[in-house]
């Protein structure tokens, strides 16, 4: 029976139709021409032009290839033979912790004890009596010079307290791990030469048992307990406020430095909220993969509403729990399977028991979440993976599960295979290792120094997948300094390279700011690379970070950022 002349005539216009209405829906919305894109896919590893469609990328080639895809409406920028990479992606941060850095007092950059007590003094005399003053980033190993009177490089209290007796003073060392208190502050702490330290924690004394204002690991407690007791007083809109304005600007100083994507590692049910509420709103400008961080207790009465994936159009997602074992080097934390070579007989602080890790690995596994667990010290992280190793040999797919020890900064050798064979990701940081240098191997010796400190060549030798950061605000979020320390172990400052045997190629080390950190969050088919279907985040370069010398690379300037296919950073002329 043959088909009715009507039905073949609406048959051939609907062909059509639907032919024109897909056609118009590829035409690209922006075109990029005559780049020099390095795409971090396999598939192509370079190319000329790029089209971009919505949030998404639709096709890489030749400008006559990409050209195919312009129409009436589409914007086509040419460049001149700039360097395009992935967005690059912040592997180990800390979000709202970056945005109250750059609202307090930050000492990041000061060279002396005395610097930092003039700049509290100064605050003291804008501010209220009885007003906490906050400040981070000292670091007594980075100091020029050493205080006259000290215990293992830290200054007394004295001159801090004779310039602030009527305002109490909460000073975070630049590793977290570790906090500087006035007298005044000691007092509604209740701190006495009878005060123990608690356990995981260290409250430094002088020879004639007097506390000396240091608080290491979690002996923080006791100075952050009369502070956090002091904001319960403040207005909440104003703290929310002040927050919410350190979001914005932690927002900004990542898309400066051309980061797209942001894991925070250790995000409150707070903080979570806040984030998913923002991220559905259209508020985030930096896609955010949070890790929520409780004790085991608080977080089994609070995961029913995780994980939480994709919210906002790729712009919030949380299925990982972050905990910790030890703290950092610089502050005698980190915890050490042979002694401190320069504190001898001390091997440093379990600042989280095993029993309550394994609490919180059960949570994970129960919940189908990531575990990234801070390990520091090589006995944090043989006992991380001993724990793992007891987990998936009762869960065979235990080695997909991408846990990650967070820093694995110092391992002993033998247990770098390891990590290859249970799938642990070294979610490491390359700023890290050159800001350490001047005292690492002070702390640790030269042998254990040259085989198991930030062993990247080692472990990637070995089959390890490194994903790179920089611990912001530990570290600035600098991401270029971070990859110029990554490639050739110096700091900026010094042509002395750190046992550069263990540096990353170039390449790797994009890698492992791009495709790495897409694969330790589970979002390597949206992101990490520059291919069709996946997000158009990208960054505009002034230098190709592969080719330059290495001096070019610290020179290299963040020209513009792309954040799903939008500019959302454009660098002053």
């Amino acid at each position: 029976m043959k088909t009715p002349k009507v039905f073949e005539r609406l048959l051939i216009f609907l062909i059509v139709f639907i032919s024109f209405q897909c056609s118009q829906q590829q035409k690209a919305d922006l075109i990029i021409l005559n780049a020099d894109i390095y795409t971090m896919d396999t598939l192509m590893p370079s190319a000329k032009a790029m089209a971009i469609k919505g949030s998404k990328i639709l096709a890489l080639g030749t400008d006559e290839e990409i050209m195919e895809w312009a129409g009436p409406e589409t914007i086509v920028e040419k460049m001149n033979g700039e360097f395009i990479i992935p967005g690059l992606i912040e592997g180990h941060a800390h979000f709202s912790y970056l945005g109250k850095s750059l609202l307090d007092l930050n000492f990041m950059n000061v060279t002396s004890w005395d610097e930092v007590v003039s700049m509290v003094e100064e605050a003291a005399k804008k501010l209220p009596e009885g007003t906490w003053i906050e400040g981070r980033g000292w670091h007594q190993e980075k100091w020029q010079k050493i205080p006259e009177q000290n215990v293992n490089g830290y200054p007394f209290h004295d001159a801090l307290s004779a310039v602030t007796p009527n305002h109490p003073v909460i000073l975070r060392h630049a590793s977290g791990h570790s906090l500087f208190a006035n007298q005044k502050a000691m007092e509604m702490a209740g701190i006495q030469a009878e005060t123990p330290s608690p356990s995981g924690g260290v409250i430094v004394r002088s020879a004639d048992g007097k506390a000396i204002g240091v608080f290491e690991e979690r002996a923080m407690s006791l100075i952050s307990n009369p502070f956090n007791q002091y904001l319960e007083t403040l207005d909440e809109v104003a703290l929310f406020d002040k927050w919410r304005m350190g979001i914005e600007l932690a927002q900004e100083e990542c898309l400066s430095h051309g980061i797209t994507s942001f894991q925070d590692a250790g995000s409150s049910f707070e903080d979570i909220e806040r984030y998913q509420k923002m991220a559905e709103a259209g508020e985030l400008k930096v896609r955010l993969y949070a890790m929520i961080r409780h004790p085991s207790d608080v977080l089994e009465g609070g995961m029913d509403k995780l994980p939480i994936l994709n919210a906002g159009n790729g712009y919030f997602t949380c299925r990982a729990i972050k905990s910790e074992l030890d703290g950092a080097l610089g502050v005698f934390g980190a915890w050490k399977l042979k002694p401190y070579a320069d504190k001898p007989g001390y091997t440093g602080q379990n600042t989280t028991s095993i029993e309550e890790l394994k609490k919180i690995a059960d949570l994970a596994v129960k919940h189908k979440m990531q575990l990234c667990v801070h390990a520091i010290g090589d006995k944090a992280n043989r006992e991380f993976l001993n724990i793992c190793d007891s987990l998936f040999k009762i869960n065979p797919e235990g080695n997909t599960w991408r846990w990650r020890s967070e820093h694995a900064q110092h391992l002993d050798t033998t247990d770098i295979k390891r990590f290859a064979s249970l799938g642990i990701f070294a979610s490491m940081q390359g700023i890290h290792c050159t800001s350490d240098a001047p005292f690492v191997v002070k702390r640790l010796g030269v042998e254990r120094s040259r085989t198991g400190a930030y062993a990247w060549r080692s472990l990637l030798d070995a089959g390890v997948i490194i994903n790179n950061g920089t611990d912001a605000p530990v570290e600035s979020i600098d991401a270029i300094e971070c990859f110029y320390a990554s490639v050739t172990r110096k700091r900026k400052d010094s042509e002395q390279a750190f046992f550069p045997e263990q540096a990353m190629t170039r390449h790797e080390a994009l890698y492992s700011y791009t495709m790495a950190n897409a694969l330790a969050s589970f979002e390597e088919k949206n992101k990490g690379s520059l291919s069709p279907g996946k997000f158009a985040d990208f960054v505009i370069l002034s230098n190709n970070l592969i080719l330059c010398t290495e001096t070019e690379i610290l020179k290299t300037e963040v020209l513009r950022t792309y954040v799903g296919g939008k500019m959302a950073y454009q660098k002053a002329n």
